[in-house]
Parts: C-alpha cells; structure tokens; sequence
C-alpha cells in the first residue's frame, strides 16, 4: 500500500515507511487523566536544564552593556522553541517513538548524525566547570577538581536513580524553585523601584544593540532557553511521564536499583476514530499549555528577572567580560550592597542551576544515544543499560578533558558552537516532512504550525552560516 493509504482511508500504519523499521502496531490512545496535574513535568524539565549561561551570564551581560532593549529576544527564541518542542512532541504523542525514530524511518542513520552532533556540542564539561568555579568563589578551592567531584556526582546521581526521569524532574523542580527563591530576596533587597521602572524598556527601546556583535545576539536570541540536541529530547521524557502514546514505551530504569525493563516495541499508532480523536484534542491541548506556562513561562520570566538583576547592579561598569567572570563580579556588588551572604547566596544557586544543567545535559546526549543505538543498530540490547554506559563514558570524557589542562579547548568550543544551530536547522526542515507524511490528515500541523516550523528553518540556517563563519577563523588560527 503506497505512502498515502492512511489519507485514503487505509489504516494510520500504512503511513509509515518501513524498509528501515517495521510496521508500528496500532493500539487505542490512552486517555488523559481527568487529573492533568500529575503530568506537569517535561516543560519544567525543559525549563530547567536549558537555564544555564544563557541566563546567568549572556543575558545579565548584554543588559549590563546596553540595558534592557535586547530582552525581547529572548521571548522571540523561547516561543519559536515552543512551537519546535510542540512539533517534536507531535510526534511522540501520536506515536509513542522518538522524533530521532522517525528520521530514521526516512534514512535509517539521521538519529546517529544528530546524535554524534550532540555529543560534540557537549564533550567540554562547560557547565559543570563553570558550576565549579561559582562554587569557588564561596568554598575555595580548585575548580578543577571541583568540576571532576561534580561530573563524578552526576554519574553516581543518573545511576542509582530507580527511574532516570523522575529523578530528574525533581532535580530540575528544585532547581526552577531556588531560582524563584532568588528572585523573590533580590526583588525586596536589591531591585529599587527605579530599577523596576526601566522594565517598559524591554518593549519601548527595543532594539538590536549591533555594537555587540551580531552572531552573538542572534544566537542569544536563538538559544534562549534550549536549543540543539536539548530540544529533541522533548521526546524522552514526555514518552516517559507517559503522554499520549508514550505511555505503552516503558522508561529507563536503573540497573541497580531500578526495576527490570521490558523491551520495547518500534512504535504504536492509533487510528482516527471519534473516541481516539476526542482523546487526542485532550492531549494536544494539554501538551501545549504544560509547555506554556512551564518552559515559555519560567525561562522567560527568569531571563527577564536575571537581566533587570544584572542592569540594577553593574550596568554602565566598565571592563566587564562575557564570561563566568561576569557573574564574579556581580555577586561582588550584591554582597557589597546587601551583605556578604546574599552574594555568596547568588554564587550558589548560580552554581546550582549551572550543577542542574550539567545533569540534564548528561542525560539527554546519553538518553538520545542510547535510543538511537537501540532502534537503528542494537535491536537486541537493554536500552538503560546502553543509556548508563554511555553516562559515564561522557563523564570519562569530561574527566579526561580537565585532567588533562584543558581549562577551554578551543577545537570543542568551536564544535560546539557551530553544531547547535545547524542540528536546530537540520531539524527544524525534517520536522515538516516527518508530521505532514506519517501522520493521518486529522492530526498533522496546522499552515500556521508549518509556518513556525519554516521560521525556525530560516532563523537556524541564517544562525548557522553566521556561527560558522565566525568560528572557523579562529579554529584556523589555532592551528
């Protein structure tokens, strides 16, 4: 039956190529709980992972230079992140695989190109380094050797957890509240009313500030909040907190403590029929709000908050870097005006956050990995088993690399750099083929949702060529 059966009336499986997967099964769509509240989770996880530099550094930086002005973009990035998320969620809702399962449907080695690319985005242990060297600044000590106990840690955390997820979501929920906690001191303490004043900025001085530099700026507006392999893991841990389809993928589970895993199948599909679409809008409108009002919503707010912070203490002060350093200084002027305490309360829950981030980095490059290897290649292996070795071969490498000096080894920071938005462009363009070919007419984006996805394509690609231009000058360089 050709590719189109579905549309013609055919069954929802016959939509799907299968000279590289098999068929998927078809199976009725779970209902939703009557009670949504307990599948809040994979936006505050999102949220959570993806508050890191960005939000600490980058932001608070840019409006330490120029003000608030720049602050709109990271509203733009965030919400052309929510429709990518909610497209990658599609998918996963609708079938219960990954969108990395799906690519490979097309071709059967998209999900190890992505994966690979991830893991040289993430092979520097940037954030737990710079999560360190926050913690130095209250604890002393080498940052060094801090950032090798904390990469340790992370191991020892993803492996004992009896289910990963749950683990990390807990994780993330802490981290989001300590932020907020943050939020709440500065905003008696710190923020005057002046300062709450230029908040209108954000709206009625927007501007892009191009004596900054404009790859930076249209890659903080990009990466607001995630970006790269981080977004296609929307996949993950939706399927399992057990959305939609998801809910018959069983999760990966600790080899220590964890109960043993079942194996798998491909995928499920569920047919159109009144009850199952019924039970589709259910979900659809569910999984749009979750990611609303926990990714969009807590990313930008603190993004916003970080940035007045930022603008309240040092903005106008000279000689300020884009660095870890920034946030030195910063909690050097928050003890000053405050007392000691709350700047070394700020170095700490910067530390935190960046610790969480840290984390759920490790998580989704193993976790897409191991979903990658399983699917395409490994058909026979144990998927948690495949997701904890390559943890810690990811903490090995992390380990290895500060070991050996590498306070910032430029060939991986231009990896990195330059493989984020051309994974986010790649995607972006796939997303398209994958929702509007395998899945059945009365559940596939919308021209509007299309439309996101082409914007995305375009700001990715236009981010791409920028970055790589940029950078490989100065990979030249080095050599």
């Amino acid at each position: 039956m050709s590719i189109d059966a579905g549309a013609r009336g055919g069954s929802a499986a016959d939509l799907f190529p299968t000279h590289v997967h098999g068929r998927p099964e078809v199976r009725e769509l779970p209902p939703a709980p009557l009670d949504t509240r307990r599948l809040i989770g994979p936006g505050i996880v999102a949220a959570g992972v993806g508050l890191s530099s960005g939000e600490f550094i980058l932001y608070p930086y840019i409006a330490s230079q120029v003000g608030l002005m720049f602050v709109w973009a990271a509203l733009v990035g965030v919400v052309t992140q929510f429709f990518l998320n909610m497209e990658i969620e599609r998918y996963t809702l609708a079938t219960g695989e990954t969108v990395l399962t799906g690519f490979s449907r097309f071709w059967r080695h998209w999900g190890l190109v992505f994966a690979i690319m991830t893991y040289f985005a993430n092979l520097w242990p940037g954030w737990a380094t710079s999560s360190a060297t926050l913690l130095s600044y209250i604890v002393g000590g080498e940052p060094r050797w801090i950032a090798i106990g904390m990469l340790l840690a992370i191991g020892l955390i993803l492996t004992l957890a009896p289910v990963v997820y749950v683990m990390l979501e807990r994780l993330q929920m802490v981290k989001v509240a300590a932020v907020g906690v943050l939020i709440l001191i500065a905003g008696i303490f710190v923020i005057t009313a002046e300062d709450w004043a230029a908040l209108p900025q954000i709206a009625t001085t927007a501007w892009i500030p191009t004596e900054l530099g404009f790859a930076l700026l249209l890659g903080a507006l990009a990466f607001a909040g995630a970006g790269g392999g981080q977004n296609l893991c929307q996949s993950n841990w939706i399927r399992d907190k057990g959305f939609g389809m998801g809910s018959y993928v069983p999760r990966i589970t600790s080899p220590i403590t964890g109960a043993p895993e079942a194996m798998p199948s491909t995928g499920f599909v569920f047919e159109p029929t009144p009850g199952n679409m019924d039970r589709w809008r259910r979900w659809w409108r569910f999984a749009n709000w979750e990611q609303a009002l926990t990714f969009v919503l807590i990313t930008f707010v603190t993004i916003t908050f970080t940035s007045l912070l930022a603008y309240s203490t040092v903005f106008g002060e000279e000689g300020l870097a884009n660095s870890v350093a920034f946030v030195q200084r910063e909690g050097q002027v928050l003890g000053e005006r405050v007392g000691p305490w709350f700047g070394a309360l700020f170095w700490f829950i910067g530390a935190f956050s960046l610790f969480g981030a840290a984390t759920g980095i490790v998580d989704y490059t193993s976790r897409l990995a191991a979903d990658v290897l399983r699917t395409s290649y490994l058909r026979g292996a144990n998927e948690s088993r495949l997701y904890f070795g390559l943890v810690w071969g990811l903490v090995a490498v992390g380990i290895l690399v500060l070991l050996g000096g590498l306070t910032q080894p430029l060939v991986l920071l231009v990896i990195s750099a330059c493989t984020g938005g051309t994974m986010m462009f790649i995607y972006s363009g796939l997303l398209i083929r994958l929702n509007r070919r395998l899945l059945v007419p009365a559940i596939r984006p919308s021209g509007f949702r299309v439309a996101t996805l082409i914007w995305a394509f375009l700001l990715f690609g236009i981010l791409s060529v920028l970055t790589i231009g940029q950078q490989l000058p100065k990979l030249w360089g080095a050599g």
